[in-house]
């Protein structure tokens, strides 16, 4: 389970984790977890397809026919429709039809494993934004990939979300915590920043200063999605090569215009008015983390009043709790873009 904040690249990973993956003979399927939609729904046709694919190894093809099954009982269960799915499959009795997830879902991924076992083709599943799931499908996520491990199985999860991830994953499941690794994906050093800018711009026939790649750094902060914007624009800023320091200057205002149409902006109009008050209160503290209760006195409420406001936003993956008590952004810079966004706010502690 990738954790990070917006912008460091982890759907990236997950790509690339794919593909590595599928060099290694797995088979695999990538799900993005967007809000409000339930496990059934987004896994349903991914397993169908995985086991499609599954089916056309004869060893496989009694415990592909009985995941199929199950799969059709589960589709049903949990009413999840796909047209033409059900023409030819007979649901297996029993199995994966009871309307508990964490059990439905355990005895489908099992049966999956069961077939890609026989194949000899591991299974690779890949969930993007992994913080958006609901607290029950999460749960039955980790106990069936837990009864996997268990029966040794060759079914393995890659996930990417925010940093609460972790601690989400451990409140509904204690065990969570030795079932997955955590690694923390973050911003680039100084040396990685410099290579990912410098390179590039070598590989394309070109130059660029040492000050500019270090400029670049210092503007971005080593988010990797921050690099490509002000690299893109420096690039187009500058008459000749090298590239310099005052290209890069120039691409700043442009890149500034070009995140906050796109990058900042589809996250603030997702918000609402009070919640928009609620990261401008943030901002107008600095990046953070800030103390909840310094936040709630930003905005001239009470803690237990501005409460709701912080666990809607929690929600929404616009900020998140380093440590008990502690709010913090998950979007890397967002604290200057809210003050861009609403300058004339004014704190009411």
């Amino acid at each position: 389970m990738m954790l990070g904040l917006r912008g460091v690249g982890k759907t990236v990973l997950l790509i690339r984790i794919e593909e590595l993956a599928e060099d290694q003979g797995f088979l695999t399927s990538i799900i993005e977890a967007p809000e409000e939609r339930s496990l059934a729904e987004l896994i349903v046709p991914k397993l169908r397809t995985l086991l499609y694919k599954l089916s056309r190894y004869e060893k496989a093809r009694i415990l592909t026919n009985r995941a199929l099954g199950a799969l059709r009982s589960f589709a049903s269960a949990f009413k999840v429709t796909l047209g033409e799915f059900e023409v030819g499959i007979d649901p297996e009795p029993g199995l994966a039809a009871s309307g508990d997830l964490e059990s439905d879902l355990t005895d489908l991924m099992i049966a999956v494993a069961e077939a890609a076992k026989a194949a000899e083709k591991p299974v690779a599943i890949l969930i993007d934004e992994v913080q958006y799931l609901r607290q029950g499908d999460l749960a039955a996520l980790i106990v069936s990939l837990h009864r996997i491990g268990q029966k040794g199985l060759p079914l393995i999860l890659f996930g990417a979300g925010l940093p609460q991830l972790a601690a989400m994953s451990g409140e509904v499941k204690s065990y969570a915590e030795r079932l997955f690794e955590y690694p923390a994906v973050g911003p680039l050093d100084q040396d990685s920043t410099v290579a990912a800018v410098y390179e590039p711009v070598i590989s394309a026939g070109a130059e660029i200063d040492q000050d500019a790649c270090l400029l670049i750094y210092e503007r971005t902060e080593g988010y990797p999605y921050f690099i490509q914007e002000w690299g893109a624009n420096s690039w187009l800023m500058t008459d000749e090569s090298p590239i310099q320091s005052k290209d890069v200057e120039r691409a700043t205002d442009t890149t500034l215009q070009a995140l906050d149409d796109s990058f900042f902006k589809v996250r603030f109009d997702r918000l609402t008015p009070k919640e928009q008050e609620y990261l401008r209160a943030m901002a107008h503290l600095g990046p953070g983390p800030h103390r909840s209760g310094d936040v709630a006195g930003a905005l001239g409420m009470a803690v237990t009043s501005a409460g709701p406001l912080r666990t809607g936003l929690i929600r929404k993956g616009m900020i998140w709790s380093p440590a008990h008590g502690d709010t913090a952004f998950t979007v890397p810079m967002f604290d200057d873009y809210m003050k861009r966004a609403m300058p004339q706010w004014e704190t009411h502690a």
